[in-house]
C-alpha cells in the first residue's frame, strides 16, 4: 500500500460523499432505511418508528450515528409489526441518549464500581515494512497463533517481525497460522479486492422465505395477544459468541425470550465481555462429542422458535449447525446467520472482529490522522459495527417472528464487512453538523460477579424505558433444557 499522506477530509471516497455544503446538510441528515430488508418478511405497510434526540453526538469522519439509529430503527419497527399480530400493537420508542450509550455499553459498564479492561497488550495497530497491519490478540489461542506466524518466542519479538514484512506478507501468514490480522487498506483497495467486490450486491440484512411447512405452528410468544413480557414464551438457541450476536440476543432476553447460549468446553471466555452482553440469558455449555449430549442439543432445536449462529461459516457443518443444514433439518425455526466477512467470496469462513474489519475495509484509514511521516490510522469511536450487526440479528429474529405467525418461514444473514459497507456509504456528516453530548442512563444491579453498573437496552415500550430481566449469570452454569 502506498505511504499514507492524506487525512480523511482529503480522501477522494470522503470528499466525493460530502458534495456541495447545502446539499450535504440534508444529505447527512438521513437515516438509512435499514428496516427496508425485512419488507419481504413483514406485513405490507410496515414502517420504521420515529425516533427523538439529537441526531449527531459522536466526532468523526464517518456519521457512525446514522448506521446506530438505522439499525435501531430496523429493530424497533419489526418489533412493532411482530407485536400488531392479534391487534395488540406495542408503542415502541427510539431516543437518541439510549441509542449512543448502548453502542457504548461496554465502555459504561462497572463491575464493583471499576471500568472493565481494553483490547490485550498484542492487539492493535502494527507498522510492518510498508505501512499498517491490525492485529487482534484477546484470546489466548489467537495471540499464540500470531507469536508463531511471526516465529518469535515472545510478545517483545513482534514489531521487529512485522518490520520484515508487508502488510500483506503479515497478514497472509499470520491468517495461515490461525491468528487475526488485517492490512489496513483504503476505501479503495478493499472495494476492488474480490473480499469487497462479493459485498457489493449484498443487502444489509439478507432474507430468504417460503411457505411455513407447518401452518399450524404458529409462535407461543404473548406478543400476539398476552400480557405479559413482549416476548414471553419465545425460545432463543444463542450459538454466538463475543460482542455482535451476544448483544442482539440479550435484546430478546430483555423483551422476555427464553434465551439460552451454549458455548463449547475449553472455549476461553473474556470475562467482562461476557458480563456486557450476558444480561437476561441463560448460559450453558455443551460437548457435541458427546452423543447424549448431542441429542439434547437437537432436541433443543426442534423446540426452538429462533436460531442465532455466529460462529465462522462452516465451523459448525460437522454438527449439522450450519444454516442449510439447519434450514432442511428444522423448516419452520428462523434462522438468524451472521460471520465476519459473509458468506461468499473468498474471505468467506476467515476469523475477524470489528477492529480487524475496520482495517480490512477502509475505515482505519478514513480515521487516520497525521502528516507523511505521523500518519497513523484510527478506529471509530464505538465498536460499531458489531453492535449494530448485533442490533440487525435482533431485528431480523422480530421479523421472523412477524412471519411466522403468517404463515411464511424465513432465514437471515448479515456480516460485520456488509455492515462496515453500509457506514462507508453513508453521507459524511457536515463538518459544522451540530454534536450534542449525551449523558447515559445508567442502572445497578447484584450479580454472581459483584456489583454491576450498565446501560439498559436502547428502547421504551409502552412509555416504559425496557431493562434486563437479571443479570449475567455465571458462565455456562445452566441447565441444557427449556
Amino acid at each position: 500500500m502506498e505511504r499514507n499522506r492524506r487525512s480523511h477530509r482529503h480522501h477522494p471516497a470522503v470528499d466525493a460523499a460530502v458534495g456541495s455544503a447545502v446539499d450535504a446538510v440534508d444529505a447527512a441528515g438521513r437515516i438509512p432505511p435499514l428496516w427496508a430488508d425485512l419488507a419481504p418478511l413483514l406485513a405490507p405497510g410496515t414502517a420504521p418508528v420515529p425516533r427523538t434526540g439529537p441526531r449527531w453526538w459522536w466526532a468523526g469522519a464517518l456519521d457512525v450515528e446514522a448506521l446506530a439509529l438505522g439499525s435501531l430503527q430496523a429493530l424497533a419497527g419489526a418489533l412493532a409489526a411482530a407485536t400488531a399480530g392479534a391487534g395488540k400493537r406495542r408503542d415502541i420508542t427510539l431516543a437518541s441518549p439510549g441509542a449512543a450509550a448502548s453502542f457504548a455499553s461496554y465502555a459504561h459498564l462497572r463491575v464493583n464500581g471499576k471500568a472493565v479492561g481494553g483490547f490485550a497488550p498484542l492487539s492493535g495497530f502494527r507498522r510492518t515494512g510498508d505501512g499498517w497491519v491490525r492485529l487482534h490478540a484477546n484470546y489466548p489461542h489467537h495471540e499464540r497463533a500470531l507469536l508463531s506466524a511471526l516465529e518469535v518466542a515472545s510478545p517483545d519479538g513482534v514489531e521487529a517481525a512485522l518490520q520484515r514484512l508487508s502488510s500483506r506478507e503479515a497478514e497472509g501468514r499470520i491468517t495461515a497460522a490461525g491468528g487475526v490480522a488485517a492490512a489496513v487498506r483504503t476505501p479503495e483497495e478493499w472495494a476492488e479486492s474480490p473480499a469487497g467486490r462479493a459485498l457489493q450486491g449484498e443487502p444489509w440484512i439478507r432474507v430468504d422465505s417460503a411457505a411455513a411447512a407447518d401452518p399450524q405452528r404458529t409462535v407461543a410468544a404473548s406478543l400476539y395477544g398476552g400480557n405479559g413480557a413482549v416476548l414471553d414464551g419465545l425460545r432463543v438457541l444463542d450459538l454466538t459468541r463475543v460482542i455482535a450476536g451476544p448483544s442482539g440476543s440479550r435484546i430478546l432476553g430483555a423483551l422476555g425470550a427464553d434465551v439460552l447460549r451454549i458455548d463449547p468446553p475449553g472455549m476461553p471466555e473474556l470475562e467482562e465481555q461476557y458480563l456486557d452482553t450476558g444480561f437476561s440469558k441463560r448460559s450453558a455449555e455443551a460437548d457435541f462429542t458427546d452423543p447424549a449430549t448431542y441429542r439434547r442439543v437437537r432436541g433443543l432445536l426442534a423446540a426452538a422458535d429462533v436460531v442465532l449462529l455466529g460462529y465462522r461459516g462452516g465451523s459448525l457443518a460437522r454438527w449439522g449447525l450450519d444454516p442449510d443444514a439447519l434450514r432442511a433439518d428444522y423448516p419452520d425455526v428462523g434462522v438468524v446467520s451472521f460471520d465476519a466477512w459473509g458468506d461468499a467470496g473468498p474471505w468467506a469462513g476467515r476469523r475477524g472482529f470489528d477492529s480487524i474489519v475496520q482495517a480490512a475495509s477502509g475505515i482505519a484509514y478514513t480515521y487516520g490522522s497525521g502528516d507523511s511521516e505521523s500518519w497513523r490510522p484510527g478506529a471509530l469511536p464505538v465498536q460499531a459495527l458489531d453492535y449494530a450487526t448485533g442490533i440487525g440479528v435482533a431485528a431480523a429474529a422480530m421479523a421472523l417472528l412477524a412471519a411466522r405467525n403468517r404463515g411464511i418461514s424465513g432465514w437471515a444473514h448479515l456480516s460485520l464487512a456488509r455492515t462496515a459497507l453500509e457506514l462507508m456509504r453513508c453521507p459524511v456528516p457536515p463538518p459544522y453538523a451540530e454534536r450534542t453530548e449525551l449523558v447515559p442512563e445508567l442502572r445497578a444491579c447484584s450479580s454472581a460477579y459483584g456489583e454491576l453498573t450498565y446501560v439498559p437496552p436502547p428502547l421504551l415500550v409502552d412509555g416504559e424505558q425496557l431493562d434486563y430481566g437479571w443479570p449475567p449469570p455465571r458462565y455456562c452454569s445452566s441447565l441444557l433444557e427449556w
